[in-house]
C-alpha cells in the first residue's frame, strides 16, 4: 500500500514539475516562475505532512526522490561555485585597466563585508538580550545529543589552533585541494589563489605586452563560457526550488519550532532588522533603497529557499551586473569575497545570538567587556567562512570555542536550524549585494540609469 501512495505522490509532483515548465511556453516571467515555484512547493509539501504525517514511511521516500530535483539542483549549482568564483575574480583583472583598481575596491568591500558583520553581530546580541535568551533551561533530547558529539568533535580540531594558525589556514597551500572543497577555508583559499593569479597577469600585461594579452584573451573566453553554463544551470531554479520547498515543508518539524518558538522569532527581528540596515546603508550612498529591495528580492528568495550562499553566487553576480548596474570586476569581486568573508547572517548574527544565549548557562556574566569581546571574536571568525551548510556552525564552533562557551548546548536548536538557516542565507546574500552596490556607488562607478530604472531584466538568457 505504502509503495501505490508514494507512487501517486510522484505522479503529482511529476504533474506540478510539467505545469512549470508549461509556463515557460506561454512567456511566463523567469522572476514569476520562481515564485510560482515556491508557492507551489510550499503548499504540496504541507499537503502531504498533513495527510501522512512527519514520521510516516510515505513522507520519507516520497521526499526521497523529490530530492533527485531539489538536491541535484543544488549540487549543480555546488559543481559551478568554485570554477565561477575562480574565473569571476581573474576575469575581473582581466577586465581592468590598472592595478590600482583592485587595491582600492577590493579593500573597500572587504571593509564594508567586515563592518556589517560587526553591526549584525551587536544585532544579534540585542536581540537574544531583548528576548532574554537562555539555553539553561534547555534540554538535549536523543538528537541533540548525538549533535552535541558532533559539535564537539569539530570543536577539538579548532581549539588545537591559535587565532594566528587560523589565519594561515586561510592561504592556499594546495589550490587544487581546495577546488574540491575539501576544507572549511577552501573558498577563501580559492579567492586567494584567484587574487594572486590575477595580480600576476597584471604583471604580465605590463612586462610581456604581447603574452599577457594573450593570456587577457584566453581568461574573458573561459569567462564567458563558464557563464553560459551558469545561465543553463540557474534555467532549471524554478523546479529546483519547486522541490527544495515541498521538502522543506513535508518534513519540517512544527512541534519543534513551537517548542524553540522564542528562538526563532528572535532570530528573525534579528535577521529582519539588519536587512533594514542594509537599506538604511544603500540609502546613506544617496540611492533608492526601494530599488534596491525591487531589485534584489528574488536573488534573495533564492538564497532563502536553498539555504546556500554559495549555490546562489551565480544569481548574485548577475542581479549586481544586470539589474543594480554594479561594474562587473565590483560584482565579481563582492560576490566572491562574500561567500567567505563577514556573513552578516551565518557569521554575524547567529554565533553572536549563541554566545548570549549560552553564557548565563555557564555563569558567565554578560558585561559591556563580554559583549565587546564577543563583537570582536565574531568579527575575526567570520573570516573564512564557507557559504555552503554548515558554515553557520563551523562560524559558532569558532566563536563559542574562542570564548570559553560550552559547544554542545548549541545543539539543542538542531530541530529548527533549517528554518532560521533561511533567514540567515538571505542575510548573507543581502549583505554581499549591498557591498558590491556601495563599492561601485562611492568610487563613481555605479550606472545609475540601470539602477534606477523600473526594468527588471531578467537574470537568465532563456528566460
Amino acid at each position: 500500500m505504502d509503495i501505490l501512495l508514494i507512487v501517486i505522490n510522484l505522479i503529482v509532483f511529476l504533474a506540478l514539475i510539467g505545469a512549470l515548465a508549461t509556463l515557460k511556453s506561454r512567456n511566463v516571467k523567469f522572476s514569476y516562475r520562481v515564485m510560482i515555484g515556491l508557492i507551489i512547493g510550499l503548499i504540496f509539501g504541507a499537503v502531504l505532512q498533513l495527510i501522512y504525517g512527519i514520521e510516516s514511511t510515505v513522507i520519507t521516500q516520497t521526499t526521497d526522490w523529490m530530492s533527485i530535483v531539489g538536491s541535484g539542483f543544488v549540487r549543480l549549482l555546488q559543481m559551478i561555485v568554485m570554477p565561477l568564483v575562480f574565473i569571476s575574480i581573474l576575469g575581473a583583472f582581466a577586465k581592468m585597466d590598472v592595478q590600482e583598481k583592485f587595491l582600492k575596491s577590493g579593500s573597500k568591500i572587504i571593509l564594508i563585508l567586515l563592518g556589517t558583520t560587526a553591526i549584525a553581530a551587536a544585532v544579534g546580541i540585542t536581540a537574544a538580550l531583548l528576548f532574554n535568551l537562555d539555553a539553561s533551561s534547555l534540554n538535549l533530547g536523543e538528537a541533540e545529543t548525538e549533535r552535541a558529539a558532533s559539535l564537539e568533535s569539530s570543536a577539538a580540531e579548532v581549539e588545537g589552533q591559535t587565532l594566528p594558525q587560523q589565519l594561515v589556514s586561510l592561504l592556499p597551500a594546495n589550490p587544487f585541494l581546495d577546488f574540491t572543497g575539501d576544507r572549511a577555508t577552501s573558498t577563501i583559499a580559492v579567492v586567494f589563489f584567484a587574487v594572486f593569479m590575477g595580480l600576476s597577469l597584471v604583471r604580465l600585461l605590463k612586462n610581456s605586452p604581447e603574452t599577457g594579452e594573450k593570456v587577457r584573451q584566453g581568461v574573458v573566453a573561459v569567462n564567458e563560457w563558464v557563464m553560459q553554463l551558469v545561465k543553463i544551470i540557474l534555467a532549471l531554479t524554478p523546479y529546483g526550488i519547486f522541490a527544495i520547498m515541498a521538502r522543506t515543508v513535508a518534513t519540517s518539524d512544527f512541534q519543534a519550532i513551537y517548542d524553540l518558538g522564542l528562538f526563532v522569532v528572535a532570530s528573525y527581528a534579528a535577521l529582519i532588522a539588519m536587512y533594514l540596515i542594509h537599506l538604511l546603508i544603500i540609502a546613506l550612498t544617496g540611492l533608492n533603497p526601494v530599488q534596491y529591495f525591487k531589485k534584489t528580492s528574488e536573488a534573495l528568495l533564492f538564497a532563502f529557499s536553498s539555504r546556500s550562499s554559495a549555490g546562489t553566487l551565480p544569481l548574485n553576480i548577475q542581479t549586481q551586473r544586470i539589474r543594480l548596474g554594479v561594474p562587473s570586476s565590483i560584482a565579481n569581486f563582492s560576490g566572491s569575497f562574500g561567500l567567505s568573508i563577514g556573513q552578516n547572517g551565518c557569521a554575524g548574527i547567529y554565533p553572536a545570538m549563541l554566545g548570549i544565549m549560552i553564557a548565563p548557562a555557564v555563569g558567565i556574566e554578560i558585561n559591556a567587556t563580554f559583549i565587546i569581546t564577543l563583537i570582536a571574536v565574531t568579527v575575526i571568525a567570520s573570516l573564512g567562512i564557507a557559504g555552503v551548510g554548515g558554515g553557520a556552525t563551523f562560524a559558532a564552533i569558532v566563536v563559542l570555542s574562542t570564548m570559553n562557551l560550552p559547544i554542545a548546548l548549541a545543539a539543542v536548536l538542531i530541530s529548527i536550524e533549517p528554518l532560521i538557516d533561511m533567514g540567515r542565507t538571505a542575510v548573507n546574500v543581502s549583505g554581499s549585494m549591498v557591498s558590491g552596490t556601495v563599492t561601485a556607488q562611492t568610487n563613481g562607478q555605479l550606472d545609475k540609469e540601470i539602477y534606477n530604472s523600473d526594468n527588471l531584466d531578467e537574470l537568465t538568457a532563456e528566460a
